[in-house]
C-alpha cells in the first residue's frame, strides 16, 4: 500500500504551485486590464447614445469581443499554441500560459468595462459636456472616476476567472495549482495532494475576492459621502 505524502511535502508543493499561479494570473491580468479597458471604453463611446456613436465601429468591436468571450479557454489554449511558441519560445510552462490567458481575458474585461460605464448616470455626463470638456477628459474624469469601485470589482472578477482558466492549463502542463492537482494528485492517485489543492484554491479565491471588495469600498466616494 502506498504511503501518504507527508504534509511538509504537500505544503512545499502548494507554495511552489501557488507562486506559479499568481505569476501567470498577475501578468495576464495586467495585460488584460491595459488592453481590455480601452476596448470597453471604445465600446461605450461608439454605442448608441455614447459620446462618439458609430454603428459600424461598434458592431465590429462587439462582434470581435463576443467572439473572444464565446471561445472555450481549453480550445483557445490549443489554438494559440503556435502563437505562444513564437512569442515566448515554447508552449508549455507558466510563462507560455500567460499568452492565452491574456488573450482570453481581454474581451472579458472589455465587455465588463462597457457594461459598467453604461451605468454612469446620463446627467453627470451631460454636465461635463456643457462645460466644454473633451471626450478624453470626460472619459478620465467622469466615466472612469464615477465607475472606479465597480471597475475594481470587475478586475477582481477577472482575476478569479483567470485562476480558474490557469487551472485548466494544467491539462497540458501549464504549471500552477491546476497542474499540481492533475499531475501529482489525479494522475498519481494522490488524494491528499488533490484535495489539499482544491481546498487551497477555494481559500485563495475567497481571499482575493475579499481584497478586491475591500479595495472597491475604499474608493467608493458615494459610500463615504453618505457616512
Amino acid at each position: 500500500m502506498r504511503s501518504a505524502t507527508p504534509w511538509s511535502d504537500v505544503i512545499a508543493y502548494l507554495v511552489e504551485a501557488t507562486g506559479e499561479t499568481l505569476y501567470m494570473v498577475g501578468v495576464s491580468t495586467v495585460i488584460a486590464t491595459l488592453l481590455g479597458v480601452p476596448v470597453g471604453v471604445w465600446l461605450q463611446l461608439t454605442a448608441k447614445g455614447g459620446l462618439r456613436p458609430n454603428a459600424a465601429v461598434h458592431r465590429i468591436l462587439s462582434f470581435v469581443t463576443d467572439l473572444g468571450r464565446s471561445m472555450p479557454f481549453i480550445v483557445l489554449l490549443v489554438a494559440l499554441t503556435s502563437v505562444t511558441r513564437l512569442i515566448v519560445g515554447g508552449s508549455i510552462g507558466s510563462t507560455a500560459v500567460i499568452v492565452p490567458l491574456a488573450v482570453g481575458a481581454i474581451p472579458f474585461v472589455g465587455r465588463l468595462v462597457q457594461n459598467i460605464l453604461s451605468e454612469v448616470h446620463v446627467t453627470v455626463v451631460e454636465a461635463a459636456i456643457t462645460t466644454g470638456a473633451s471626450t478624453l477628459k470626460i472619459v478620465k474624469s467622469v466615466l472612469i472616476r464615477e465607475s472606479l469601485p465597480a471597475l475594481i470589482n470587475a478586475i477582481g472578477v477577472t482575476v478569479i476567472a483567470l485562476i480558474g482558466y490557469s487551472a485548466m492549463a494544467g491539462v497540458i502542463g501549464g504549471g500552477g495549482l491546476g497542474d499540481l492537482a492533475i499531475r501529482e494528485g489525479y494522475q498519481r492517485f494522490n488524494d491528499r495532494i488533490l484535495w489539499s489543492t482544491v481546498a487551497w484554491l477555494a481559500v485563495l479565491t475567497t481571499v482575493i475576492q475579499l481584497g478586491f471588495t475591500r479595495a472597491a469600498r475604499a474608493f467608493d466616494r458615494r459610500r463615504h459621502a453618505s457616512v
